[in-house]
């Protein structure tokens, strides 16, 4: 039975990427169309990625998008944090949940939620649109690493601080932002991969002149087959791995565990 669990295990985890590594390999075929196997190896979905400036540009808009939703969606959680978790006030507990609320829907209803809403709000179909959205669905991935950041923290040493003649905000600027730094840049950086890489919602919200990366990924297999997506794709994932290996290596993924307050 043990040999067998080990079985299942390598044959689970090596079909999981099958899929991944058909997408990157066909992205350096040299035929205008995918074809496995390759006939010969060849750069030219790459170049004609990289020199279009149609998809520099989505690129581009893309990553402003997700910095500017990570800012925000990291400063909210901070705050909303810092609130509940310090002070305590009645329906605390429902104000969490709703925060983590997003996880649990699914992101095609998500999507048409935010349609309805945006387009009451008047900013259907504008970038303003989209940042708002995806600050409410990267919002639970900022909360909590910055929880579990804050609950290991000892409150003595902000007691400390303030008898020694430090008012709040001195102590939350030279104390508690510090100590906040893991869990601080553990948010930002999963609040900058999961809306640069968001389509299913985004979808729902784009306008012919208003688009991002993942959707024209998407219209773009429905229009045609090129294996310049191949390489789009491929270059998307080896971006975001490199950012979540980045995070590892720096604070670790442990910040998304379940908080404790360290005692």
């Amino acid at each position: 039975m043990r040999w067998l669990y080990r079985l299942l295990l390598v044959l689970l985890f090596g079909f999981l990427p099958l899929p991944i590594l058909v997408v990157a390999v066909s992205s350096f075929t040299s035929s205008g169309y995918f074809t496995l196997p390759l006939a010969s190896l060849s750069w030219r979905w790459y170049l004609e990625f990289f020199t279009d400036p149609q998809w520099l540009g989505l690129l581009a808009v893309s990553a402003g998008i997700a910095l500017l939703v990570a800012f925000i969606s990291t400063s909210v959680a901070l705050l909303a944090a810092l609130v509940l978790d310090r002070s305590r006030i009645r329906g605390s507990g429902i104000i969490e949940a709703l925060i983590m609320l997003p996880l649990v829907f699914p992101n095609a209803a998500l999507g048409v939620a935010f349609l309805g809403l945006l387009g009451l709000l008047g900013v259907s179909g504008s970038y303003l649109g989209i940042v708002l959205a995806h600050c409410i669905i990267t919002l639970p991935f900022a909360y909590r690493p910055i929880l579990n950041s804050l609950r290991k923290l000892d409150p003595a040493l902000g007691e400390a601080s303030m008898s020694l003649g430090a008012r709040p905000a001195q102590v939350l600027r030279t104390v508690t932002l510090p100590m906040l730094k893991p869990g601080l840049i553990t948010a930002f950086l999963f609040c900058f991969i999961v809306s640069f890489d968001e389509a299913t919602i985004t979808v729902f919200l784009v306008a012919p002149d208003v688009n991002t990366l993942p959707v024209r990924i998407l219209t773009q297999i429905q229009e045609s087959a090129s294996p310049v997506i191949a390489a789009i794709a491929t270059f998307l994932i080896v971006f975001t791995l490199a950012l979540v290996l980045l995070l590892e290596r720096t604070v670790g993924l442990e910040m998304f565990a379940a908080p404790e307050r360290d005692h």
